[in-house]
């Protein structure tokens, strides 16, 4: 008996215990005011430290963004065109050449040796062409006297001559074909580019009929993207205008502002199994940032909306009822109101009404507010003419409307 009242004693003291403690501490929070919670309405509240931007007019530049693969203007290969040794490689690998400079030689005697005989040739035939000439005016001479030579002395002489000119036209193209066959032993660079890797050495045997080649050049000054684009985005690609601005904005050597160029052409037909259409862009490229067959992402401006009224999209915040915005009053209190917005990049979105230029809109911390909350801004609005940077995406519009 002595334990048990023992313990029921023991437990009457935790219960007292527990109860006072809930009444003590687990009441307390309840008992707060919205006047006395950090960021409240009341007059005690400290304010909610937020950042801010005040909305301003600019152009919004539309993009189109796409995949592309970088691609040489020309690419040569460079192969012989005759058949011999390979005597000199006058080139290093990666080397920038020049349109005209020596790449390789070909042993050129057999070459040169063609050459000089046909020279001969032609000349032992103008010397025969220079006697028939000759037969011919003594044998007109003679027949007109009474016993100078016959009619067909004098017409022989001529078809003699005849066939003798005909030889010298043979000659010379002889000459010029034997000309051909020593330049080709001369390998030159038909553009000015860079040269990639040797394909043969010096000392081997090459012939005409390898497809191997000695070395390839490809023109990278300036160069050229192919990339693509959705066909329900042509209408847009035809209006933009000639030419069109395109930028490349993955650089294959990275760092660096993108690379600007223009639109060369669109392609005549839609690809059917792909639903899209390739353009063709071409760039200076005189940093040699693109390499071809590199992949890069492309954006193609379309058109430019100009004099926008403005707020970072940050700002924006959606709700059942549409988008609306926390406005900074005067009195460093915030009211939330309704927006209807136009055009929408990655950054920024186009306030169609709702907002006049200068009032200030809150950028972060807007889960904390409630209207009529007072606020502290840490930091300062942008500056005017802060730049648009566009929404990234494969075939979708940088900019759009917002429904």
């Amino acid at each position: 008996m002595k334990r048990f009242l023992i313990g029921l004693l023991a437990l009457g003291l935790l219960a007292g215990g527990g109860w006072y403690a809930w009444q003590r501490y687990g009441t307390e929070p309840a008992q707060q005011t919205a006047a006395t919670r950090p960021g409240g309405r009341g007059a005690g509240g400290p304010p909610v430290p937020v950042t801010a931007a005040a909305a301003m007019r600019q152009d919004i530049p539309i993009w189109l963004d796409g995949l592309g693969t970088v691609q040489a203007l020309a690419t040569i290969t460079i192969r012989a065109q005759v058949d011999g040794l390979l005597t000199e490689v006058l080139f290093r690998e990666g080397q920038d050449v020049r349109r005209g400079d020596v790449l390789a030689r070909i042993d050129a005697r057999p070459y040169q040796a063609a050459l000089d005989q046909a020279i001969a040739k032609r000349a032992q035939d103008q010397a025969l062409l220079n006697n028939a000439r000759l037969d011919l005016q003594r044998y007109t001479q003679l027949l007109s006297s009474v016993s100078g030579a016959s009619r067909q002395q004098v017409d022989t002489a001529r078809a003699q001559v005849a066939q003798y000119e005909a030889q010298i036209a043979i000659d010379d193209a002889a000459i010029a074909n034997a000309r051909t066959q020593l330049s080709f032993t001369t390998l030159t660079s038909p553009v000015d580019g860079r040269v990639g890797l040797r394909l043969v050495d010096q000392g081997n045997v090459v012939r005409g009929s390898d497809s191997t080649g000695i070395v390839t050049v490809t023109q990278i000054r300036p160069i050229t993207v192919l990339f693509t684009l959705p066909q329900q985005l042509l209408p847009q690609v035809l209006a933009a205008g000639d030419p069109a601005t395109v930028q490349v904005l993955a650089q294959p050597q990275g760092g660096g502002t993108p690379a600007e160029g223009v639109l060369l052409t669109v392609d005549n037909t839609v690809d059917a199994q792909t639903g899209t259409i390739r353009l063709k862009a071409q760039f200076p490229n005189d940093d040699g940032r693109l390499w071809p067959g590199a992949f890069t992402t492309v954006r193609m401006r379309v058109r430019t909306v100009p004099d926008a009224l403005t707020v970072p999209l940050v700002a924006v915040q959606r709700g059942p009822e549409g988008a609306n915005v926390f406005v900074i009053g005067g009195d460093g209190a915030v009211q939330p109101r309704p927006v209807r917005l136009g055009i929408v990049t990655e950054t920024l979105a186009e306030v169609a009404a709702g907002l006049q230029p200068g009032e200030r809109v809150v950028t972060s911390g807007a889960l904390r507010l409630a209207p009529g909350t007072r606020v502290a801004v840490q930091d300062p609005p942008p500056p005017d003419g802060a730049p648009v940077v566009p929404r990234r995406g494969r075939g979708a519009p940088v900019a759009e409307a917002a429904p």
